[in-house]
């Protein structure tokens, strides 16, 4: 979890030689000299947030530097800033599927997400809100306002009918076509999330079926990468929505896991032990027990390349959650 490119763009240092002033003794006035240019070095600097879990599931808190080992495509890197964030500020971005088969879901999914924003968003926080079904809708964009998150959450029904919030890179308009997830993904992060700076959480309601969403699974995930955002799904199935127990052959929680494994976030599953306001206090208490891990990598090119990052603790009894990899930067993005 998570290189910050937004905040870890190339830095320039500007080192300035000033020249002694000359003696007033001198009687020869010495010629001017041309000051030297300003030294220019480039630091990389890759963030990586982490949570720790022990075999329980409950969350670590109280581990060191010295406790993490990291590499990078395979070469060891030197952890060089550690620190535990608690309260940094969050940008998170809600997600809710709106398509038929969440319609019974809607007015539970609309309570625990107003109480969700009202607990976690704090000084500096903020949030915006999508709804998706046979089209992506901008229901609220960024606000640290819970009561204007409340207005938009009030606007989510099943097939709203509103066609995209723009043309933007995923023509969604005009062109209704079920449930579209993977181009809901890649909005969110691309139009919305990109253009932020600091902890960048995607949570996303849904079922997990993707119906007729012009994207891939991996062009939403390299979304989120580029964007430095971690994607938490919550598994919300309605059994009636697909024949009662008959779902299980149906619908899976697979893709969902394979979003947020990649990006460092993982899936809530929401049952008749762990209900949506559950589920929602547990994310809670991960957004703010975190490990921000800052490293130098040794591969400094700037070649827009995929870098694979293994984020590993000495306990093997406990488990690093984190994302596997970032853009460096530089290259063609999309």
């Amino acid at each position: 979890m998570i290189s910050f490119f937004a905040r870890t763009a190339a830095a320039c240092v500007a080192v300035i030689a000033l020249l002694p002033l000359a003696s007033s003794q001198e009687t020869k006035q010495q010629p001017p000299e041309e000051a030297p240019a300003p030294i220019q070095v480039e630091v990389n600097l890759v963030n990586i947030l982490a949570t720790v879990h022990n075999k329980g599931g409950g969350l670590v808190g109280n581990l060191t530097k010295d406790d993490f080992t990291l590499s990078e495509d395979g070469q060891t890197q030197e952890i060089k800033y550690f620190t535990r964030e608690t309260d940094l500020p969050l940008t998170i971005g809600l997600l809710v599927d709106v398509s038929g088969s969440q319609r019974n879901l809607i007015d539970i999914e609309r309570q625990a997400a107003y109480q969700f924003f009202s607990q976690v968003l704090r000084k500096k926080d903020i949030a915006f809100l999508i709804s998706f079904g046979e089209d992506a809708e901008l229901l609220q964009d960024f606000t640290g306002s819970p009561r204007l998150l409340q207005a938009g959450l009030q606007q989510l029904q099943v097939n709203s009918g509103v066609q995209g919030i723009h043309p933007g890179p995923v023509p969604t308009v005009g062109q209704p076509r079920g449930t579209v997830l993977y181009d809901a993904v890649y909005l969110a992060c691309h139009d919305e999330m990109s253009q932020q700076v600091g902890r960048k959480a995607l949570v996303l309601i849904t079922d997990g079926m993707d119906e007729g969403s012009r994207l891939k699974i991996e062009e939403a995930i390299s979304a989120a990468q580029r964007a430095d955002t971690v994607i938490y799904s919550i598994y919300y199935v309605d059994r009636s929505a697909y024949g009662g127990f008959g779902y299980f052959g149906a619908v899976t929680d697979s893709y969902l896991r394979r979003m947020s494994d990649e990006t460092g976030g993982r899936v809530f599953k929401v049952d008749r032990k762990n209900t949506l306001p559950d589920v929602f206090k547990e994310l809670q208490d991960e957004m703010r027990s975190q490990y921000s891990i800052g490293y130098q990598p040794t591969n400094d090119k700037h070649d827009g390349s995929f870098r694979r990052v293994d984020l590993r603790v000495t306990d093997k009894n406990l488990k690093v959650q984190a994302r596997k990899g970032y853009y460096a930067p530089g290259g063609k993005v999309n």
